[in-house]
């Protein structure tokens, strides 16, 4: 599935920010349904000498379409003779793609243990609960690929199975070498629930909220980009999307 994550008021504060700014320089239409809650996210040419805009309220997607006179203005989705969505371009260029963007960079900032070479030409994150036993499975079949150094897994720790679950991925991201920490206690040998210091108790906090904020509900929960876009898997991939995921066949 294309990676459709809940627009974010945190991720959306740049693009409101623009919002603000340039509102005085839009028609009078646009800037009613500002008024109202609207997010502009970026301006484009349309057919029939309209202007297009593409918005978003409240998590949902939509293109403003203004009259050439900049008098009035149509919400919905344009379609050509052919039955064409003539919107869905817009969005993906001007709402989801920087979305994306922003979300990526989230998972970035975040805090997380790499498995595998620094360089490998792949990088995917996956939210990973120490109590969960398909985060240990997904592990285990990401082996062949990051033994040959082709990709990088990026576990994001969170803490949201059980009871001792924070407890115990921070005392794997307080590890003095939390590779090799991540790496003994998905082969078997479990890690024991520790007080850490509090930044980095604070670090699998700052985790879940993420895990939270982007309405995720399983681990793992990986993101990859293919094909330009992100991508999402919740739970197990099965044998097809692994080899997606994980750019071909296992060597």
């Amino acid at each position: 599935m294309v990676l459709r994550f809940t627009l974010l008021m945190a991720a959306l504060a740049p693009f409101a920010a623009v919002s603000a700014a340039q509102a005085d320089e839009w028609p009078g239409p646009v800037q009613a349904l500002v008024e109202e809650g609207l997010e502009i996210h970026g301006e484009f040419e349309a057919p029939g000498g309209l202007v297009g805009y593409a918005a978003s309220h409240q998590g949902r997607e939509m293109t403003v379409y203004v009259t050439a006179d900049g008098q009035h203005a149509i919400v919905g989705t344009m379609i050509d003779v052919e039955g064409n969505d003539l919107s869905e371009v817009p969005l993906d260029e001007l709402v989801r793609a920087p979305q994306e963007e922003q979300v990526w960079q989230q998972l970035e900032q975040s805090h997380w243990i790499q498995d595998g070479q620094a360089d490998a030409p792949r990088v995917l994150y996956t939210f990973t609960d120490p109590n969960c036993p398909y985060c240990h499975q997904f592990w285990e079949q990401a082996r062949p690929w990051i033994e040959a150094g082709e990709v990088q897994l990026r576990h994001i720790m969170v803490g949201i199975l059980q009871s001792d679950s924070p407890a115990k991925a921070s005392a794997l991201l307080g590890a003095e070498d939390p590779e090799a920490a991540l790496h003994d206690h998905s082969g078997g040998d479990s890690v024991a629930p520790s007080a850490q210091p509090r930044h980095i108790e604070d670090q699998v906090y700052r985790n879940n909220q993420l895990f939270d904020e982007l309405g995720l509900y399983a681990t793992p929960t990986t993101v990859y980009r293919h094909d330009g876009r992100l991508q999402r898997v919740d739970g197990m991939p099965d044998a097809t999307r692994l080899h997606e995921m994980m750019g071909g066949e296992a060597p």
